[in-house]
């Protein structure tokens, strides 16, 4: 295979050689490969395929003696890290049509054509995780997602914060005096949030993101819910130009590096997301208006963020909280025991804070 389209969430350069492996590798053999660093473009059966990557996986299970939440935490992401790298290089090759020519394989143009657009050459590899995951979002993109309180099914997109945590969610719809409000969602990621407070009567919203899947995907659906002459999507960092009664944002909320592009609205390195948002809100405020920041604590449980952090950053911004709501994380791992980390996410809590400049 002398040319092809390469795509890699983590932004891993195309491989210079490949190895056709089948149905005939076993799972050791396989791991052996992979960590000698070859590139293995699978040629067998589907479903033989998937078994084989659960297969690699459940041979790299191994989980590091720590004593802190923070070490487990960070043991947890180095496995997974190391996971994700040794499984991406199980590749599968797609044709100039995107048809995948394993035996069993289903159909998967639609998925790739909704990440990729039209192909760009008669052959694109792709690593089998990366190809799996991709169907998976197709799939709830195809069937939609219900959301507590939002009139109509959202259609998330591939790469995009999924909203199935729906804490957070049910925290937005406690918020008072929402009619006839401007509103800027900074970080829109699917736009649930604008098109919540849209349908509460909200008078407009201008939805930020510096993920181009983000701002297509906000954009979608807005114009599935009747909701595109009120919402505008924009691709930018952080804020719009001008003002707004109502500035939310749900931002990443673990101050850890992303491993890779999907990575990146769950992990702010340094805050940095947080801080200029913090920082630069008043200036997007309307007299009167008030900034809505949805925010978890696991950073601080973790021990990854002070305790008393948030409410420095918003003395040095000179912002004060006007009311705060909270609720207990609900989401799976909260609730599984088996988790190594459920000791700390069963106390996870979820907080919006409405912020105001302090009044001199």
């Amino acid at each position: 295979m002398h040319s092809f389209a390469w795509h890699s969430e983590s932004g891993e350069p195309a491989p210079s050689a490949l190895a056709s492996v089948d149905d005939r590798l076993s799972a050791a053999t396989a791991l052996r490969r992979l960590r000698a660093g070859e590139y293995l473009l699978y040629t067998g059966d589907f479903h033989n395929a998937k078994q084989l990557l659960g297969a690699i996986g459940r041979r790299l299970a191994r989980r590091d003696e720590a004593r802190s939440p923070l070490e487990v935490f960070r043991a947890e992401r180095k496995a997974r890290e190391l996971e994700h790298r040794t499984l991406s290089h199980v590749l599968v090759a797609l044709d100039r049509d995107y048809r995948l020519s394993l035996s069993r394989a289903p159909d998967v143009a639609q998925a790739c054509r909704w990440v990729w657009g039209e192909p760009e050459r008669d052959t694109t590899v792709v690593p089998l995780k990366t190809l799996l995951g991709m169907l998976g979002a197709a799939e709830w993109r195809r069937k939609g997602l219900a959301v507590p309180g939002l009139d109509g099914l959202l259609r998330p997109h591939y790469g995009v914060y999924l909203p199935t945590r729906t804490d957070y969610v049910e925290l937005v719809q406690a918020v008072p005096a929402v009619a006839g409000k401007r509103v800027f969602d900074v970080g829109t990621g699917t736009g649930v949030l604008s098109f919540l407070l849209l349908q509460r009567g909200a008078r407009s919203a201008v939805g930020t993101d510096t993920e181009p899947r983000a701002v297509a995907c906000a954009r979608e659906n807005a114009a599935e819910l009747g909701l595109a002459d009120r919402f505008e999507a924009i691709e930018t960092d952080l804020f719009p130009e001008g003002t707004a009664d109502l500035v939310i944002s749900n931002p990443p909320w673990i101050p850890e590096p992303p491993k890779n592009r999907i990575d990146r609205a769950v992990f702010d390195p340094g805050s940095h997301f947080l801080r200029r948002f913090i920082e630069r809100l008043n200036e997007h405020l309307e007299p009167g208006g008030l900034g809505l920041l949805l925010l978890s604590d696991l950073a601080v449980l973790l021990g990854l963020r002070p305790s008393g952090w948030l409410d420095q950053q918003l003395t040095r911004s000179r912002l004060e909280v006007k009311w705060k709501r909270s609720t207990v994380a609900r989401h799976s791992k909260a609730k599984e025991p088996s988790d190594p980390l459920h000791a700390i996410r069963s106390r996870e809590v979820t907080s919006l804070y409405a912020l105001a400049p302090i009044s001199n």
